[in-house]
């Protein structure tokens, strides 16, 4: 098995090499090709997405094109960026995941719910026959439809709308993408659906949310959970019927011990964005008797979790962030702030970046210590995300007690 992914590997490798290739006198070169090449690389496909037709079609669409000029530096890292409105473009990975899960076929006809910038949309053109977008934000919806127009996407069609309400004048669809979380199936959804077709949509409470992919089967929906994961909130009705609210007044860190027991497909509860995660039990754990240990033989690559919470700046003033860390062999690539990490980003209303602190930023060998801070938080905040592993460094990181107290309230 060792070595058929190797082989694997080699063989995608070879075909990211080949698919970028162009003749001398074909048209301009792209300046942002290289870049995009190596996300696709470390992102896409050291991430474990192997349809080739996906990575292809990551490999040819201009994401810098979907995102704000002022952002345009961001657009080829595995990340989620702002694109105005209280919502982001959702990261390269998520993307190619999404799009793979889809299992898209030259015939399918696809709805997608939760335009945005129209990035999703234009990654399906090319591997499914026709597309039928809703975003509800009219100006991103104007915005996307104009960037699909001039890029010269023709089986692409937007509407503004709720995206609860689906397409029906359309229906049925092959498949439904969502790019955007309910907290349940919207039913016309699951109407609009074909007998045997498939639905990948992240389903869940704000910031605890799983990705599934369902089949429609006789009428209803088979599910089969994914990976943990967070997107921005469905709105509109869907938004309007959401039972569990956050508190913002009370942010807190879920299972930062590490206690939960992984399910079968090994992912840490409460957690998203896993990556080379093992979950390991000893009795020298600092807290109880688990903790995380991340591990990276490859310089550049990731091995991270991360965890969304709401925070609300106007009510929370101060915060303490702490964790338990300990580090073996961990070595730089020589990449700003690659080594072992226990971060957190606050963001506002809009899903801009507010500050971003981190705890310390180790290498080398190192005992099980205790890294604290106590964070100002300003009054735009209103979420945050923990992150926390390997940024790009080799070597070996483990993690326990990942807290966050109130120290200070309006």
């Amino acid at each position: 098995m060792t070595a058929m992914r190797f082989d694997l590997g080699w063989t995608i490798l070879g075909l990211l090499t080949l698919m970028t290739s162009r003749p001398a006198d074909s048209a301009p070169p792209d300046p942002y090709a290289a870049a995009r090449k190596k996300m696709v690389d470390r992102a896409v496909v050291r991430s474990g997405v192997t349809d080739r037709r996906v990575i292809r079609s990551m490999l040819e669409t201009p994401r810098h094109e979907f995102i704000p000029q002022n952002r345009r530096h961001l657009a080829y890292f595995d990340m989620g960026v702002p694109i105005g409105e209280s919502q982001t473009i959702s990261s390269p990975f998520i993307v190619a995941y999404m799009t793979q899960s889809l299992e898209p076929q030259p015939t399918d006809k696809v709805l997608e719910i939760g335009t945005g910038s129209g990035y999703q949309a234009a990654v399906l053109s090319p591997l499914v026959s026709e597309v039928y977008t809703i975003e509800i934000v009219e100006e991103l919806g104007q915005r996307a439809r104009a960037t699909l127009e001039r890029l010269g996407y023709t089986n692409i069609h937007t509407r503004i709308g709720d995206g609860f309400k689906g397409w029906p004048e359309k229906a049925p669809f092959d498949k439904i993408i969502v790019t955007c979380s309910p907290e349940k199936v919207p039913a016309p959804l699951v109407e609009q659906l074909a007998e045997g077709g498939l639905m990948v949509i992240p389903v869940g409470e704000r910031y605890q949310q799983t990705l599934y992919r369902f089949r429609k089967v006789n009428g209803r929906l088979k599910a089969q959970p994914l990976r943990p994961t967070l997107f921005v909130p469905m709105t509109g009705r869907a938004e309007e019927g959401r039972q569990v609210q956050p508190d913002p007044a009370h942010p807190r860190i879920l299972n930062g011990s590490f206690e939960k027991r992984p399910g079968k497909d090994g992912f840490i509860p409460n957690w998203y964005y896993q990556r080379q995660t093992e979950w390991m039990e000893s009795e020298d754990a600092p807290d109880g008797r688990h903790y995380v240990r991340f591990r990276n033989r490859q310089p550049g690559r990731t091995a991270h979790l991360f965890q969304g919470l709401a925070i609300d700046g106007r009510k929370v003033t101060r915060i303490i962030f702490s964790a338990k860390v300990a580090t073996k062999n961990v070595r730089t690539t020589g990449v700003a702030k690659d080594g072992a990490v226990v971060g957190i980003i606050l963001y506002d209303e809009d899903r801009k970046e507010v500050a971003r602190e981190t705890l310390n930023i180790l290498y080398g060998d190192a005992p099980w210590r205790t890294l604290t801070r106590t964070l100002a938080v300003p009054v735009s905040v209103r979420e945050a995300i923990v992150s926390v592993g390997l940024f790009g460094a080799t070597g070996e990181m483990k993690l326990d007690s990942v807290r966050l107290e109130i120290a200070g309230m309006q």
